[in-house]
């Protein structure tokens, strides 16, 4: 995920078709936790601290805060992306808040989204206003 010109689509899906919205929140999940980490080893410290930042960084209601942080931002295209995965039909966990759960499925679709269609750059200016406190590594 290194910033750069954004690449074109790697990804050859049968008659263009894109996968479903979990699916891309499932691939969204791990650029997300990804780009954190990212972040947080090039801030430096301990692992432990690391860890236990990541995990405060990359939960249901961190996420579902960081989509409210960049709702406005977005375009109409990501907007859709975001509002189909918020109302995918899914089975968030029982101690999960649903809400909470469906804002942050709909943000990692949007990262997974943003990964196949080939819009590196913007994913990368979404992740860093999604996250600011870990900041954008230019």
């Amino acid at each position: 995920m290194q910033p750069g010109k954004d690449d074109a689509m790697i990804f050859d899906f049968e008659h263009g078709a894109l996968p479903g919205s979990l699916e891309l929140a499932w691939l969204g999940d791990s650029l997300y936790d990804l780009y954190v980490r990212e972040r947080l080893i090039a801030a430096g410290g301990r692992v432990k601290a690391m860890h236990g930042r990541a995990i405060s960084l990359v939960c249901a209601h961190a996420q579902s805060e960081a989509l409210e942080r960049i709702r406005d931002k977005l375009t109409e295209a990501e907007q859709d992306v975001v509002r189909r995965a918020r109302n995918a039909h899914q089975s968030p966990p029982k101690n999960a808040d649903i809400g909470e759960y469906h804002h942050a499925t709909a943000l990692e679709a949007l990262i997974g989204w943003l990964y196949v269609t080939g819009r590196r750059d913007r994913m990368n200016e979404v992740l860093g206003m999604a996250v600011p406190e870990l900041g954008s590594r230019e």
